[in-house]
């Protein structure tokens, strides 16, 4: 009872970060394409509170619920398809943590925006992209490591 439970966990918190990350990338990207401060900020605002509520509580428990299951399940964390797992985990929170921080600096701007009457500021703009670019690599791990996760491959150079 205890494995399905903290499997379930797991498999929860790996749904959280792929639907959030999808979910605040199409908002903030609606938000962006729309060109309006006041719909940026508002975005922006929300976008960041869901990064920190779930996007970050995920992040702490699937490293717990990972090992712990792989311990549990007598899988070593150096077979090969754990092992790419969680490299291309660390490869997401490398990009997810300057993210988070572009996602904070652009509601800023926007706020700025909105209180002093005025367009989005280039900075807003550049920041923007930086944050668009940065999702397509950390996306792309999470998708990787969910179908890990699902089809367990031999991963020759690891195992």
């Amino acid at each position: 009872m205890f494995y399905f439970l903290l499997k379930t966990v797991h498999v929860i918190g790996a749904a959280i970060l792929l639907g959030t990350g999808a979910g605040i990338a199409f908002f903030l990207l609606v938000a962006h394409l729309r060109g309006e401060a006041r719909e940026v900020a508002g975005v922006a605002r929300t976008v960041v509170l869901a990064d920190f509520l779930f996007t970050a509580t995920a992040i702490v428990l699937q490293p717990i619920t990972g090992v712990w299951l792989a311990w549990l399940s007598g899988y070593s964390l150096g077979d090969g398809w754990i092992a790419a797992s969680i490299l291309l985990y660390i490869v997401t929170g490398a990009f997810w943590l300057p993210v988070v921080w572009m996602q904070m600096r652009m509601r800023d701007l926007a706020i700025r925006a909105v209180e002093s009457n005025s367009p989005l500021p280039y900075e807003y703009t550049r920041l923007f992209r930086w944050w668009f670019a940065f999702g397509f690599p950390a996306f792309a791990a999470v998708v990787i490591i969910y179908w890990l996760m699902i089809a367990r491959p031999a991963i020759p150079y690891w195992d």
